[in-house]
């Protein structure tokens, strides 16, 4: 039987999670505190405490043949593997495929233009960088001892519960302008289908970029899901004169079209949302019933 592990439950693993099991999988899965992995547990998974201070048991790896890690990284690099590298090594045969969720902010700013899985990595961000040095730390376990390690490299994400629609509702959506500015972004939905043709076709080393069809300026999104719940279009406001956190400001600091070509020509994924009009239009119908 296939186990899948996921380090993290979040909500791109989630979705993911509840697929495979639908298909017959075993899933197990970390969370930081006791409460969540009671939540995972009544979900009808397994579930591990795991908050990156101390390992796992090694039981916690029985069975397992398929791992996805998106725990975010620490100012040294991938904490799965600051406790766990050598269980991963020692069952480099055991696994059959390995993910680990990283971001697009690893390419950094391209000023509007277009980043392929072959792009040199400059990320200019603080969490760009730790992403990426979590990227060559799996990958350096992929070199040494064959772990069929697999990075994603995950732009904008967007779904049921966590998107521009709701913002729209409870009337903290904002119409940032900062002239230039790019975002892609990635329905959860479409994500758990990149990682499906993964697992179906699994290719250790390489890198995929996780992104929809269209790159855009965020305020068209705003407009768009304005316009189709039929509430006032929010004003513009100016990016230098916007109230945002530093973690909000941090996303403008990147420019780019992100290139899926890759998910497309080697893992066959047709999207159900290649652009943002359908995934709000989707999301829309949700909401309104």
């Amino acid at each position: 039987m296939n186990h899948l592990l996921c380090f993290g439950l979040g909500f791109s693993a989630r979705i993911l999670a509840a697929r495979l099991a639908a298909e017959g999988w075993r899933i197990s899965a970390t969370s930081r505190s006791a409460s969540g992995a009671e939540t995972i547990r009544a979900m009808g998974y397994a579930a591990h405490v795991f908050d990156g201070t101390s390992p796992l048991p090694s039981s916690a790896f029985d069975g397992v043949t398929h791992v996805v890690a998106s725990a975010p990284p620490s100012p040294q690099g991938d904490p799965v593997l600051a406790q766990h590298a050598a269980d991963f090594a020692a069952r480099a045969t055991q696994l059959k495929w390995v993910a680990y969720l990283s971001t697009t902010g690893v390419y950094g700013d391209h000023d509007g233009g277009t980043v392929t899985e072959e792009t040199p990595l400059t990320p200019n961000t603080e969490r760009g960088r730790k992403r990426l040095m979590a990227e060559e730390q799996w990958l350096e376990i992929y070199r040494q001892h064959d772990l069929p390690v697999h990075i994603f490299r995950l732009a904008g994400i967007y779904g049921p519960g966590r998107n521009q629609l709701l913002a729209l509702l409870d009337g903290s959506a904002k119409r940032i302008i900062k002239p230039g500015q790019l975002f892609s972004r990635i329905h959860v939905e479409d994500i758990a289908t990149i990682l499906e043709a993964s697992i179906a076709r699994p290719n250790p080393g390489r890198a995929y970029n996780v992104c929809d069809d269209e790159a855009c300026p965020p305020q068209d999104v705003v407009e768009f899901g304005a316009r189709l719940m039929n509430l006032p279009v929010p004003p513009d406001t100016a990016f230098d004169e916007a109230a945002l956190s530093p973690m909000a400001r941090s996303f403008y600091a990147d420019s780019k079209r992100v290139s899926n070509a890759r998910i497309k020509r080697e893992l066959g994924v047709r999207l159900a949302y290649p652009t943002y009009r359908e995934g709000l239009t989707a999301l829309a119908r949700g909401l309104t019933g």
